[in-house]
Parts: C-alpha cells; sequence; structure tokens
C-alpha cells in the first residue's frame, strides 16, 4: 500500500494578516527620523558633513540595464536657533506636532544639549509616550472615508 505525499501534510486556511497599526507605524518612522536627526546633531556639533543616501534604480543608456545607485538624500534638520538658544520640533509629513496647546518645540538651550534632548525623545517614543500624539496627528491628517 503506497501512502501520498499530499496526505502526510496538514493543510489549513490561510491565516489572516492583523490589521496593521497606524500608530505602530507612524512609531517605527518617528524612530527612524529622530535617529537621523541625532545622526545629524552629532554631525553638526563635531563641525562635519552629514549626508543621508538612498536607493535609485537607473538605467544605464549605453547598456540599456538597469542598476541601483546611491543618491544624497536632502533631509531638513528638526533643530533650529533663536536667540542663542537652540529648539527641536518633532516632525511628521513635514509639519511640527503640537506637543501641547500652542506649543511644538522643546527648548534645548546648548547645540550640545541636542543629542540628549534628541536621545530623551526615542526614549519616549519607544516607550509610547507619544503615541497619543501620533494618533492625534493621525486623525487630523487624514479624514474619514465612507
Amino acid at each position: 500500500m503506497t501512502t501520498s505525499i499530499l496526505s502526510s501534510l496538514k493543510v489549513t486556511a490561510r491565516p489572516k494578516n492583523p490589521k496593521t497599526d497606524l500608530v505602530m507605524q507612524r512609531r517605527e518612522r518617528l524612530l527612524t527620523k529622530l535617529n537621523q536627526q541625532l545622526d545629524m546633531a552629532v554631525a553638526f556639533i563635531n563641525n562635519e558633513e552629514y549626508t543621508v543616501y538612498k536607493e535609485k534604480w537607473r538605467k544605464d543608456p549605453e547598456t540599456g540595464l538597469s542598476e541601483k545607485i546611491r543618491i544624497p538624500k536632502r533631509i531638513s534638520p528638526w533643530f533650529f536657533q533663536n536667540n542663542n538658544t537652540y529648539y527641536f520640533q518633532i516632525r511628521l509629513a513635514n509639519k511640527p506636532i503640537e506637543i501641547t496647546k500652542g506649543c511644538s518645540a522643546f527648548e534645548v538651550g546648548e547645540k550640545e544639549s541636542l543629542p540628549a534632548v534628541i536621545g530623551k525623545l526615542i526614549k519616549a517614543t519607544v516607550a509610547g509616550e507619544l503615541d497619543s500624539l501620533l494618533s492625534n496627528q493621525l486623525s487630523i491628517q487624514r479624514p474619514k472615508t465612507k
């Protein structure tokens, strides 16, 4: 008597993907951007150039083959100086997040304090302390569709 190979395998229905949590996606994106800002702030303090690269496909005109190239990506700093004091804003979709009513910037003080402030914001993001701000930003940016 022969047994078939398929009968030895367990057949189940495909599991459904859980709904993607938009706040978690925003948190991950914010963490990526905050880490870039941290690296940018450290380079700024050390008077170094900071460049982020993105990969892009380009077709070679001679051979006709597509190749992946790295090109510099323009990133704006979220920190700025006003009256010899530095400030830091968290930005989503290129708009500052309002932390409290009418306030969207953190006062940093000296530029040497920028990495410490950004590090605290990274820890707060990982701990989920900014989730309410991220969900508020989601509701402001995306009107509900019918």
